[in-house]
């Protein structure tokens, strides 16, 4: 596969999810970066903004299993990666481990606030070692795996926050908004003119064709000083006063490959600072923490980063 032949598949992904989705470009793009460089993704958005319906249209048309997971103060560990269970055989009774929902390529853990500290444990594992622990065997989960997760930024009672240590391992925070106007009023016309609400779209990678895609961003060059800005934006995220708890070496990894993704989303085959800068928010805007005095002034995370980007 060459940059030609993935742009091409890119450009059929957003016609077929756009069948179902109105507007969000970003929103599915970012999601994109997210396949290319076989990462995960967190979804934040108020509850009604098609955040289901993305992740599972998106599964859909590159040729995935999906899966959902509600995540609930009573949901254990075992219900997610699966549980050993006894069952007849020939030979008399034996145990055998009954697959959870994470067995899938792609699982959209909604609300993975709400979810105890000791299930997005479990969580943790899947996203990070590709694999499940239960019942003192390991077992592999199939590739390519994404977990996608979700929550919801006003609702925060018997929620339990992620801790830095869990969001840190998701490649991108990615902040879904209202649609405008015409969107919205395109979004009522398609659902609410017939009973049947579904809309069938066409699958356009196969798994394989997915991996070769993820080999391709590793190979994309990037100029020295561009690679070089990259990781001094993230190491400036340490040492701005107005911000508490930087990001860590991670960032600057995931900063320079999602950067490669996004210049091969654009058809180029190469990284341009703009690539850099379009990535730096959904990159490091989970990755720190502003300071008291900063968050009082109502500075977020993205209004840090933009400060950093006009400073360097």
């Amino acid at each position: 596969m060459d940059v030609d032949d993935l742009q091409r598949k890119l450009d059929e992904v957003r016609e077929q999810v756009g069948k179902r989705l109105v507007g969000q470009r970003d929103v599915l793009d970012d999601l994109l970066v997210c396949v290319l460089c076989d990462g995960n993704a967190l979804l934040e958005s108020n509850p009604g903004l098609a955040k289901t319906l993305t992740v599972r249209t998106l599964a859909n048309v590159t040729d995935l299993a999906f899966s959902r997971v509600q995540n609930t103060p009573d949901l254990m560990p075992s219900d997610i990666t699966g549980t050993e269970i006894i069952r007849e055989g020939a030979g008399g009774r034996e145990f055998v481990f009954e697959r959870g929902p994470v067995f899938a390529n792609v699982v959209l853990a909604d609300e993975i606030n709400r979810a105890t500290p000791k299930t997005q444990a479990a969580l943790l594992e899947a996203m990070e070692e590709k694999q499940v622990t239960a019942a003192g065997e390991t077992h592999a989960l199939p590739e390519p795996f994404f977990l996608m997760a979700t929550q919801n930024p006003i609702e925060q009672e018997g929620t339990y926050p992620l801790p830095e240590a869990q969001t840190d391992r998701f490649l991108l925070k990615v902040l879904v908004d209202y649609p405008t106007l015409e969107e919205e009023l395109e979004v009522v016309d398609r659902y609410t003119s017939r009973l049947d609400r579904t809309i069938p779209v066409e699958p356009v990678f196969a798994r394989e064709e997915i991996r070769a895609a993820q080999e391709l961003v590793r190979e994309v060059p990037i100029a020295d000083d561009i690679r070089q800005r990259a990781v001094e934006l993230v190491r400036a995220t340490r040492e701005a006063d107005h911000i508490e708890y930087g990001a860590s070496p991670r960032a600057s990894m995931a900063l320079v490959v999602t950067a490669k993704a996004r210049a091969l989303l654009e058809g180029r085959a190469y990284v341009s600072e703009a690539d850099v800068e379009r990535m730096a928010r959904p990159v490091l805007r989970h990755r720190i923490i502003v300071d008291f005095r900063a968050e009082r002034e109502g500075t977020t995370p993205d209004d840090a980063v933009e400060r950093l980007l006009e400073e360097r």
